[in-house]
């Protein structure tokens, strides 16, 4: 446990409605991936990134898959010379908040494309097209890699209209500092203690279990991703996902004990259907 306090110590300021898994969970994602496209895709990856200059966002590096996993996080804060937001017109595409008490409907939180589900959608396209310009398929790429990673975050595809759990506060276990809520819970040590449960979620898989875990639209996986969201706020609010919300939630040891299979889960999930895109788009 004082491993993984440690962890959410280090990358407590990361936390935000548009963070998700802080670096350790995207770059699993990515490894995953990485770990079952083709030989072709690979060698497509290799040389789209070796092409990072491209984005002119040195203090970004993207030039590995682990790398550009966590590039559309590193990009937030970069400025222009007068000051202004290099990447703002992005941040909405880092999440879609579908109310997990209500049916699940995509329409409002992805109006105008302006969420994660549309933004992979669109990211697929523009890497398939090879009329694409290099600058642009390499900067797909990059948002591609992450905003798959974003998608498997549940607390990205639902919420109760704050903000994905970031203004429920909450305990992890032992740890409970003023600032922590139920957003950073799931990004950061939940995540990372799913994530390092033997045995490593980085291997090839079988052929039949990718196909069965890449089945589906993008559509299909954020509905997946809305019910394990709502999974995560049941659980942090003993059982009734739509229940009254308390001035601090406690998740003890035994409720993150159940939670951990489902973050595994949707990391596995992230990283087979990442590989399944990167086929599609690069093979």
């Amino acid at each position: 446990m004082k491993r993984y306090l440690l962890a959410a110590i280090a990358t407590l300021g990361l936390a935000s409605p548009a963070t998700a898994f802080w670096e350790y969970g995207h770059q699993t994602v990515a490894q995953i991936a990485y770990a079952n496209v083709t030989p072709k895709t690979k060698a497509a990856i290799r040389k789209l990134l070796a092409q990072q200059a491209l984005l002119d966002t040195p203090e970004c590096p993207a030039g590995t898959i682990e790398e550009a996993s966590v590039w559309a996080d590193c990009i937030k804060p970069l400025k222009t010379a007068d000051g202004k937001s290099r990447f703002g017109f992005a941040y909405t595409w880092h999440f879609q908040d579908a109310d997990v008490c209500a049916p699940f409907d995509l329409t409002p939180a992805c109006k105008d494309g302006n969420c994660v589900s549309a933004q992979i959608e669109r990211d697929v396209k523009l890497l398939r097209d090879r009329a694409t310009s290099p600058k642009d398929r390499v900067q797909a790429l990059a948002f591609l890699i992450h905003f798959v990673g974003d998608l498997h975050q549940p607390l990205h595809a639902g919420d109760r209209n704050d903000k994905g759990g970031n203004d429920v506060k909450a305990d992890y276990g032992i740890y409970g500092p003023a600032r922590f809520n139920l957003h950073s819970i799931w990004d950061g040590p939940l995540a990372e203690r799913a994530i390092s449960t033997p045995p490593s979620l980085v291997r090839r898989y079988p052929a039949a279990e990718r196909a069965k875990i890449g089945a589906g639209t993008v559509t299909d996986w954020s509905r997946e991703s809305w019910e394990a969201s709502h999974t995560a706020y049941a659980a942090a609010l003993g059982g009734d996902a739509c229940g009254t919300v308390p001035a601090r939630v406690k998740m003890d040891d035994a409720t993150i004990a159940k939670m951990v299979p489902v973050s595994r889960e949707e990391v596995r999930r992230g990283g087979i259907r990442l590989a399944k895109l990167l086929d599609k788009a690069l093979g």
